[in-house]
């Protein structure tokens, strides 16, 4: 039998893609985790591993392994949650990040259903973008976060998070009254050519997204205003200074001075929630249902 350690071992320096990377995951020393590879070795009867300049690399038996090694560590650490959802109480701080149209809309509601059902749960959330919230998920800084994915540029996800859609809407072009094109119903993109945008800061899943989606229609952006509230956005917008990509359900706080149009090339965000596989507690799938339930009663491309 193999032991679940090394196996573990295994998977880590797998996932990792070196001994020295897994050996800082798992809090041990690279010779530590060496000795575990040994030992496997011995326990299997086949080299797992070989050199490969100053690095290692798995050999044929030991990518079969590391495949199984996985899954078996998945099941173990899923059986390891259920087995502490009998036992243990949902409490103790929970470190939330999210997108600010999430903390509005949705985060908001699910907050209030935790603090209900879980009234021991002590949350705290932080505002702030995908490329920003991720990294600090990996690095276990963040419990769980909720992020967009736009469809002209969809998420990737790291290895070692698990993810699942909380909703999915339509987002539209904002213009002011005073543009020519506010009282059309649908706008292709290339009748705004030469016009000034307005998005979030450059890098922001916003900011990409709509750089690609101008660029596929021949477009070169020209987004003057880069600025990371949709309220903010939406007061250039009234002021006939740019135009913008707004969500659903950002919408509905809008001034009274812009118009909603949609565009002729059909646009999409998704509002994702993110979560380190292995962390999947208590606590986060308590946040989980929460979240879930706050979605459940938006219909697709409406406002929450």
């Amino acid at each position: 039998m193999f032991g679940l350690d090394r196996l573990r071992v295994l998977a880590a320096v797998a996932a990792h893609g070196s001994i020295a990377s897994a050996a800082r995951e798992l809090h041990i020393t690279p010779s530590a985790l060496s000795q575990q590879l040994n030992k496997l070795e011995r326990e299997t009867g086949h080299q797992l591993l070989e050199p490969h300049g100053r690095s290692v690399r798995f050999t044929h038996a030991g990518r079969v392994l590391a495949a199984h090694a996985n899954q078996i560590v998945q099941c173990a650490a899923a059986a390891e949650s259920d087995l502490l959802d009998l036992r243990t109480e949902v409490i103790g701080p929970l470190r939330i990040g999210a997108v600010g149209s999430a903390i509005r809309a949705l985060l908001t509601t699910a907050l209030t259903t935790l603090a209900r059902d879980h009234p021991r749960v002590t949350p705290t959330v932080r505002d702030g973008e995908v490329v920003d919230m991720l990294p600090d998920l990996l690095a276990g800084d963040l419990d769980l976060v909720v992020v967009d994915s736009w469809q002209s540029r969809p998420l990737q996800l790291p290895e070692g998070l698990a993810m699942e859609t909380l909703a999915s809407e339509a987002v539209d072009i904002a213009l002011s009254t005073r543009h020519p094109l506010a009282e059309y119903g649908c706008v292709e993109l290339n009748q705004l050519d030469g016009m000034a945008w307005t998005s979030c800061p450059s890098g922001t899943e916003p900011y990409e997204s709509l750089v690609q989606l101008l660029r596929s229609h021949g477009l070169e952006p020209d987004i003057r205003y880069t600025v990371a509230e949709y309220a903010t956005q939406l007061k250039l917008v009234e002021a006939n200074l740019a135009a913008a990509l707004i969500p659903a359900m950002v919408q509905p706080d809008a001034p009274a001075g812009v118009r909603f149009v949609q565009c002729g090339s059909t646009v999409r965000r998704e509002i994702k929630v993110a979560w380190r596989a292995r962390a999947a507690g208590p606590l986060v799938r308590a946040c989980l249902e929460s979240l879930k339930d706050a979605t459940r009663p938006c219909d697709q491309g409406a406002p929450p």
